[in-house]
């Protein structure tokens, strides 16, 4: 089993419902999954104004590749209507792999550990309240370590 650790947003609609649903559809794909609570956020690295995103992370076991996880990742964004316009367009859901166990990937179709979760402060955030242990396998430094570093360069 891999420790898995899932970031979740959505931007439009009903935000509340659409992590909800990602929520509940996660714990039926993952052993021990633990969800952060919710997050309102300014939009990042995303093209023209968008609406705030709501943010949150989960955190569950699995025996599925990781390839397996993306799949069910991107089905679950399918039933909530998640259309993929142009890049980091205004989303109902997204939902990303963050950290995949000790797993490096760097594949066309997907990247593992995520490649800018260390920049972002909407991910570490939830993350730190429910996995703050996790521990990054490119830098070797945990959840924890990696958001008060950032937390530092963002004042």
């Amino acid at each position: 089993m891999d420790r898995v650790a899932i970031a979740l947003g959505s931007n439009l609609g009903d935000r509340r419902s659409h992590l909800d649903f990602a929520a509940a559809r996660l714990a039926q794909a993952f052993a021990k999954l633990r969800v952060s609570t919710y997050h309102d956020t300014a939009p990042v690295d995303v093209p023209g104004p968008q609406p705030r995103f709501l943010n949150a992370a989960a955190v569950g076991d699995t025996s599925a590749s990781p390839h397996e996880v993306l799949d069910l990742l991107m089905g679950i964004e399918r039933e909530r209507g998640r259309e993929r316009a142009f890049q980091n367009a205004a989303r109902t859901l997204d939902l990303d792999v963050i950290l995949f166990g000790d797993a490096i990937l760097n594949e066309k179709a997907l990247t593992i550990p995520h490649p800018r979760f260390r920049e972002r402060l909407f991910v570490l955030d939830p993350l730190a309240e429910i996995a703050s242990d996790l521990v990054d396998p490119v830098t070797g430094r945990t959840v924890a370590e990696l958001r008060l570093a950032l937390a530092h360069r963002h004042r």
